[in-house]
C-alpha cells in the first residue's frame, strides 16, 4: 500500500480523476456534486474529498497556491494512482475582452514559473492533454457556455502579475497582451508540463475574477459560487467523455 505524506492519504483513498481547486475551503462546494463525497484528509494546505460522480471515482483535491505545491500534490495524486486531473480556478484577463465572470479553458501556458523548470528545460512546451480539453470545451458548449480557448499565462510573483501588481506591471505584460495570451494564473504550467512527463491527463478550467486593463475585480467569494457549480458540472462531464471514448 502506497503512501503520500504530504496529502496524507493512502492509496485506495483517491480516485482515478481529479479536480484541483487551489483554496482548501472551496472543495466542500465542489465535492457536493458528488455522491456520498467523503473527506478522506486534511494536511497542510491539501484538503482531499472522495465521491462517486455516474460510475466514476472522482476525488477533489486542493493544490494551494502556486506551482511548488501543485506539483506536489499532482505528484503524490500520480503516485496513488490519479489519471485524469483538471485544474479549476480563477484567473486575470490579461485582453481586454475578456469579462469578468466568463470562462478559460488553457490548451497552453506560457512558463516563467521556477518549478516546472527543475524538472525539465525551458524550451519543452506546457502544453494541456489535447482529450481533455477537447472535452472540457465540449462540456461547456454543453451547458450552453461558449469559453475561450487558448494560451494562458504561469508564473510565481502574484504581486508582480496581478491588478495589486505595481504600477508598471501591464508594461511587464505588454508582449503576452500582443500575443493574445488569455490570462494570468500561478499553477498551470507545473500541472501540465509535470503531466507530460508522468504520461497523465491534466486540463484548466478557469473563471475571470479580475481584468488587468478595467481593473475590474471579483472581492466576494459568494459571488463565485454559481460559476464554481458550474465549472465542476463542465469538468465532471469531461471526466464521463474521456472515460466513455476510451482514453483513460
Amino acid at each position: 500500500m502506497k503512501f503520500a505524506p504530504h496529502l496524507s492519504l493512502y492509496s485506495g483513498k483517491v480516485g482515478e480523476f481529479a479536480i484541483l481547486p487551489g483554496d482548501p475551503e472551496r472543495c466542500i462546494l465542489i465535492a457536493d456534486h458528488l455522491e456520498n463525497p467523503q473527506l478522506v484528509s486534511s494536511n497542510r494546505e491539501f484538503v482531499t474529498y472522495t465521491g462517486k460522480y455516474r460510475e466514476l471515482t472522482v476525488s477533489v483535491v486542493s493544490t494551494g497556491m502556486g506551482c511548488p505545491s501543485a506539483a506536489i500534490a499532482l505528484e503524490e495524486l500520480v503516485m496513488l494512482g490519479t489519471k485524469a486531473f483538471v485544474r479549476l480556478g480563477t484567473t486575470g484577463a490579461l485582453q481586454k475582452n475578456l469579462k469578468i465572470g466568463e470562462l478559460v479553458i488553457a490548451h497552453s501556458a506560457v512558463r516563467t514559473d521556477g518549478t516546472s523548470l527543475e524538472y525539465i528545460a525551458p524550451e519543452f512546451p506546457a502544453i494541456a492533454d489535447l482529450d481533455l480539453t477537447i472535452f472540457l470545451e465540449e462540456a461547456a458548449k454543453g451547458k450552453g457556455v461558449n469559453p475561450w480557448v487558448g494560451t494562458i499565462w504561469s508564473h510565481d510573483a502574484f504581486y508582480k502579475g496581478s491588478v495589486f501588481a505595481d504600477p508598471e506591471f501591464l508594461n511587464r505584460e505588454k508582449w503576452m497582451i500582443e500575443a493574445n495570451v488569455l490570462s494570468v494564473e500561478n499553477e498551470s504550467t507545473a500541472l501540465f508540463v509535470i503531466s507530460s512527463i508522468r504520461k497523465v491527463k491534466t486540463g484548466t478550467i478557469l473563471t475571470v475574477v479580475a481584468n488587468h486593463h478595467t481593473r475590474e475585480v471579483i472581492s466576494n467569494e459568494e459571488n463565485l459560487r454559481p460559476i464554481f457549480d458550474l465549472m465542476t458540472e463542465i469538468c465532471l462531464d469531461a471526466f464521463y467523455r474521456l472515460r466513455i471514448s476510451g482514453k483513460v
